[in-house]
């Protein structure tokens, strides 16, 4: 394996691993071989593949977890409780986030990511050991709660993590391309829970997917978590928090909690308004819409399904093309894009999803998906980019999780009450055309990051011809 570095003053840094040169100088070029951002960005990919592959078996066999754990008799009050346990991780993930961000600030973004993992394996695992409750009693919905306290806890570090550390990895020209692999991992993930659990809802019959079938797919988190744990701990650290260890000259740098807060406001705030458009369009197509198509419109749920699943294949394959495009003409066009087709299409795709044939709900859902896309294959990228390396994983934390747990997760809750105090089957559309005008000011407002070195970093180069 081949690896280049700048001819580097006395006073650098050269990391034993990377290949890397880092000098104190603003100036001084990072270049870091292509084959170990390819592995930073593998690893980083996987982690976010694990949570919502969690997230695609947990949102789909709610209906078999309520009759495990929560055996009411009254199947309202079964899935209702499923999905309350499912809420409270989003509950704990801002402390998560204020926890493991500042941590990763302060003893590395490497070694807080492989803690995020083990924990988020840990806790899917556990689910599938839980005993049901007629085995055990209320003690079994408890421990099932405490497993999603865990998951939310852990998941409050993994993306702000994973996105610096492919941001602090990746060279200015093509950390795009490179951060939109990790969006590319949350599609892979989804589409592995979801397909699995549909799999096993065709070959297993009630009584078995009751009785241990449901257990599988949850206890598939151990080997994905001691993978995904490998291939973390054979990272070093990013080369811009290496260069912040030595100008610390501690193994610790030392950023307190005001300054990741306060000191960072202004940015805060774009963060919290770019999530929230990025995450209420994201839970509204691949949370809500399988539940509006069949509770709202009566559609069929298989149907419903594979169409949801056939938008995300189809954002897969574009998902690295955009990224690269947003390093070629910059994210802010290509996030403005995404905000202004949800203002001006929202309307025209719901009509053709409430048409209810299966050519016109898949037209629907296709244009929504790859608006999507413009925020999936931007924003792992432009997130990191507000924050300078001292404070960015802590600030990028919580910034992320306070907007995911106010407003994207939320959006399937708020929206089904609209259209119950309203009447108006149109409130998605809407409320996606809200969240659009949110989204636009932030876009206004941030500054263009593409092609230019992270904040208090200095600038990334890929070594030549080892491509």
């Amino acid at each position: 394996m081949s690896t280049a570095s700048v001819a580097a003053p006395p006073s650098s840094y050269t990391s034993r691993k990377t290949g890397t040169a880092q000098t104190h100088g603003p100036t001084a070029p990072t270049v870091t071989d292509p084959a170990l951002i390819r592995r930073a960005v593998k690893a980083a990919a996987l982690g976010n593949a694990m949570e919502w592959f969690d997230f695609g078996v947990y949102s789909y066999i709610a209906v078999t977890l309520g009759k495990v754990f929560f055996p009411s008799g009254n199947p309202t009050a079964q899935l209702l409780s499923t999905f309350g346990a499912f809420a409270a991780a989003f509950l704990v993930r801002p402390l998560g986030g204020m926890v493991f961000g500042p941590l990763g600030d302060r003893v590395g973004r490497q070694k807080v990511l492989a803690l995020t993992m083990i924990m988020m394996a840990a806790g899917t695992f556990a689910i599938g050991l839980i005993p049901s409750y007629a085995a055990i009693g209320v003690g079994a919905p408890i421990l099932l709660l405490a497993a999603r306290l865990v998951q939310g806890f852990s998941t409050g570090g993994e993306y702000a993590g994973a996105s610096t550390f492919i941001a602090e990895y990746a060279p200015d020209k093509r950390r795009g391309f490179l951060g939109s692999w990790l969006e590319f991992g949350t599609l892979a993930g989804y589409i592995g829970g979801a397909g699995l659990v549909t799999l096993m809802t065709a070959l297993l019959s009630s009584e078995d997917l009751l009785s241990w079938g449901w257990r599988i797919p949850f206890l598939i988190a151990g080997p994905m978590g001691i993978i995904g744990l490998y291939l973390r701990m054979r990272l070093e650290e990013t080369p811009a928090f290496a260069a912040e260890v030595e100008k610390a000259e501690s193994s610790r740098p030392k950023v307190p909690l005001r300054e990741t807060v306060a000191g960072q406001w202004r940015a805060l705030l774009l963060c919290v308004a770019l999530v929230l458009v990025f995450n209420v369009t994201d839970y509204m197509l691949l949370s809500y819409m399988p539940s509006y198509l069949t509770s709202e419109l009566g559609y069929d749920a298989t149907h419903g399904l594979l169409v949801v699943l056939g938008v995300m294949v189809l954002m897969m394959i574009v998902q690295p093309f955009a990224g690269a495009l947003t390093d070629r003409i910059g994210r802010r066009p290509v996030i403005a894009a995404g905000c202004a087709g949800f203002l001006v299409l929202s309307v025209p795709a719901l009509l053709l999803i409430r048409d209810g044939g299966l050519l016109a709900v898949a037209a629907g859902m296709g244009a929504l998906g790859l608006l999507l896309v413009c925020f999936t294959a931007a924003m792992p990228s432009a997130l990191p980019a507000l924050f300078p390396t001292r404070v960015r994983y802590g600030s990028l934390s919580i910034g992320f999780n306070v907007s995911v747990s106010l407003f994207g997760g939320t959006t399937p809750l708020v929206v089904t009450a609209l259209i119950g105090a309203t009447g108006d089957m149109m409130m998605p559309a809407y409320y996606m055309m809200a969240a659009a005008v949110i989204g636009g000011f932030a876009v206004w407002r941030m500054a263009e990051s593409a092609g230019r070195p992270l904040p208090g970093s200095a600038p990334s180069l890929e070594a030549a011809g080892t491509r």
